[in-house]
């Protein structure tokens, strides 16, 4: 019987075992390193990710694969030492299983690897906006970073819409 699922997608099972309060996952396409946070990943796949749910498992399309995709889980109660990241990208024929960032979050990859070695040594000591702590520490700047200087990314447009995958382009209010 076949399940009609391609064996080349990327499969993410996830498995909170602490409570987080905001998850969610981008396919990383482009860079604005003006932002941090979710904004630095500019026009990115969005995949819907429900932080209430203990286990999940996504299927993310590679027909025209992301240069990374980046996981990330904010706990209840916050607590920055805490929140979970996983930078991962698109092989064929691997399979990882492990932590994200904190021991909270358990991940397990199919048809892809995690990206590592990374962190605050990324970012270039003459960056702009090194010295401001909302930066510096912001894990997904300096992922950002880390794809800089290590994988082909364009900067992103001035302005990019945002996709969500599955819903229709949300343009922001003005």
């Amino acid at each position: 019987m076949n399940s009609g699922a391609n064996p080349e997608r990327v499969r993410i099972d996830i498995e909170a075992r602490d409570s987080y309060h905001i998850m969610w996952l981008a396919g990383v396409r482009q860079l604005d390193l003006t932002q941090h946070c979710m904004k630095v990943f500019a026009d990115s796949d969005r995949h819907r990710v429900d932080p209430k749910r203990r286990v999940q498992t996504l299927h993310l399309p590679t027909d025209r694969p992301p240069v990374a995709w980046y996981l990330c889980a904010l706990p209840f109660p916050w607590d920055w030492s805490r929140n979970a990241h996983l930078a991962f990208e698109y092989a064929p024929g691997e399979r990882w299983e492990g932590d994200a960032t904190v021991r909270g979050l358990g991940v397990r990859l199919t048809n892809a690897r995690p990206i590592t070695g990374w962190g605050e040594h990324s970012i270039p000591r003459d960056a702009p906006r090194r010295t401001g702590r909302l930066y510096r520490t912001c894990r997904n700047w300096q992922f950002a970073w880390w794809l800089r200087a290590h994988r082909t990314i364009p900067d992103a447009p001035p302005w990019a819409p945002r996709r969500i995958e599955g819903d229709a382009e949300q343009l922001p209010l003005l």
